[in-house]
């Protein structure tokens, strides 16, 4: 299944505040980010990591095969907010300089580029021992849960949407940093539950892939229909704990420090 967030730009700025401030504290923790790096943000979306990194000092450059999604980057950013340049191109063909960039992150969007070809764009851009970030952060269904039932619900409505039952957590992405050649691979994770309101939710899960992403308008407002009525019958306790988990996968490109 193919999405278009440009379609659900609106909600996505509105309703995806993005990765917590937990997370950038990770990244400073596990010294991937010091503030002096220069960094990509790839499918960096309405901005939320790119934004977070430039907060702490990083020169970043977000970017996005949307324009709709970039232009709500923007505004979101405004004129007294760290500087991020915004470029519209591809992750596997962004036509920056190579050996440019310390950092590359990608944040809740790997799944959507071609691995060997975003990961051949990243080994260019990277300066040797520069290092890839892969994150994510992911709302988790258990049994009865709110997200459980929310997901039946875009099941139904949404048969191709394949991307439900999740538990946060990408061993693929191993896999793909090995082949490669990225060393020194590691992962975090971490829980984190989040607040929302019943509106915040509904309005969550329509910049969804599911909903938003790949449902026409019309389907997308009786969506939120039923997503309002089942929140109200089995859910009264506004607002909602949500469990959600922080994932994260980094690798080292070789340098001539190393010996490689």
């Amino acid at each position: 299944m193919k999405a278009d967030f440009g379609r659900t730009a609106s909600d996505y700025r509105s309703f995806r505040a993005g990765f917590p401030r937990s997370f950038f504290e990770t990244l400073v923790g596990a010294k991937i980010i010091t503030g002096r790096e220069t960094v990509v943000d790839l499918g960096t979306g309405t901005g939320t990591v790119a934004r977070g990194l430039a907060s702490l000092g990083c020169r970043v450059i977000g970017i996005d095969s949307s324009p709709d999604m970039l232009n709500q980057a923007r505004e979101m950013a405004g004129s007294g907010s760290p500087t991020v340049t915004w470029r519209q191109a591809a992750a596997e063909d962004t036509g920056l300089d190579g050996d440019s960039v310390d950092v590359v992150t990608a944040g809740q969007c790997w799944h959507w580029f071609d691995p060997e070809k975003a990961i051949r764009e990243i080994r260019r851009l990277l300066r040797a021992g520069g290092r890839l970030v892969i994150a994510h952060f992911d709302w988790l269904p258990c049994s009865g849960n709110v997200v459980e039932l929310t997901e039946t619900l875009i099941r139904e409505m949404n048969p191709d949407w394949t991307m439900g039952g999740g538990c946060g957590v990408y061993p693929q992405w191993f896999r793909h940093l090995m082949e490669g050649g990225f060393l020194d691979i590691r992962s975090l994770t971490y829980d984190e539950p989040i607040h929302y309101s019943h509106e915040a939710w509904r309005g969550r899960v329509r910049a969804s892939a599911g909903v938003g992403g790949s449902m026409s308008g019309e389907r997308v407002v009786e969506f939120d229909r039923r997503h309002a009525r089942l929140l109200a019958e089995e859910f009264p306790v506004d607002p909602l704990l949500v469990p959600h988990r922080v994932f994260l996968v980094h690798g080292r490109r070789p340098g001539q420090e190393s010996g490689l």
